[in-house]
C-alpha cells in the first residue's frame, strides 16, 4: 500500500489519482499506524514553506516522517514536498524545515522574459543509473509550478537539474528519500512512469 500523507495539501486528489490509475492500492491518512505500516510513503505539496510545517507540526507528522524514513521505508516528496525535506527556506525564513536533506530553498532569480512563478514545460537533464527515471529519456520535459528551487549541498543527492534563469536541482535521491520539484502527477505519461518507478521500487 502506498500512504499519502494529509496534512491539506492541495494536490493530493491528483496524486492520489495518478496512482489509483496506475492500479495501486493508495490511502490519503495522517494516522501515524497507517503511515508506518504502508509500503511506501508520499508527500505531496503546493503553497507555502512556513504554512506546511505549521501544518506538518500541527498534525503531529514531522516526527512520524523522520520515524517513515528512518525505517527505510521509500518516501517520496513532490514540489512543495521536496522543499520541506531540506533545512530551510527563503520563503519562510526561520522557519526549520524537516532537515532530512542538506541544502536550502532559494527564490528563482528574476531574468528578461521569464515569469516568476516558474509554470510551465521544462525538459530536465537526469542522472544517469538513477532509480526514479528508470527507463526515461535523460531529456524528459516535466511540469513545474514554483517560485523557489533547492539548492542541494551534497551534488550527489541530484538525480536531476533543468535550467530556468538559473540551475536548478529538480529531483533528488538518497538512500530510501526521493523527490521531486516538478508534478509527475501532471507531466503526462512520463509523470506516470516515475510514480511507477517509485511504486515498484524495491530496497
Amino acid at each position: 500500500m502506498i500512504a499519502i500523507i494529509d496534512y491539506d495539501a492541495g494536490n493530493m486528489k491528483s496524486v492520489e489519482k495518478a496512482f489509483q490509475y496506475l492500479g495501486e492500492n493508495v490511502v490519503i491518512t495522517r494516522k501515524r499506524e497507517e503511515l508506518l505500516g504502508a509500503d511506501k510513503v508520499v508527500l505531496p505539496g503546493v503553497g507555502a514553506f512556513g504554512d506546511a510545517m505549521g501544518r506538518l507540526q500541527a498534525y503531529g507528522l514531522v516526527d512520524t516522517i523522520k520515524d517513515i524514513v528512518d525505517d527505510g521505508k521509500p518516501f517520496l516528496g513532490i514540489c512543495l514536498g521536496l522543499q520541506l525535506l531540506f533545512e530551510q527556506s527563503e520563503e519562510s525564513p526561520g522557519v526549520e524545515g524537516l532537515g532530512l536533506l542538506k541544502g536550502e530553498i532559494v527564490r528563482i532569480p528574476s531574468a528578461e522574459g521569464l515569469k516568476i512563478p516558474h509554470m510551465g514545460w521544462n525538459s530536465i537533464d537526469i542522472k544517469e543509473g538513477s532509480r526514479l527515471f528508470k527507463g526515461i529519456s535523460r531529456q524528459a520535459y516535466m511540469y513545474f509550478v514554483h517560485s523557489y528551487y533547492l539548492k542541494a549541498e551534497n551534488p550527489e543527492d541530484v538525480a536531476a537539474t533543468t535550467w530556468y534563469s538559473t540551475l536548478i536541482h529538480a529531483a533528488v535521491e538518497h538512500d530510501n528519500i526521493f523527490a521531486c520539484q516538478f508534478h509527475p502527477e501532471k507531466s503526462s505519461e512520463i509523470g506516470l512512469r516515475i510514480l511507477k518507478n517509485f511504486a515498484d521500487l524495491r530496497l
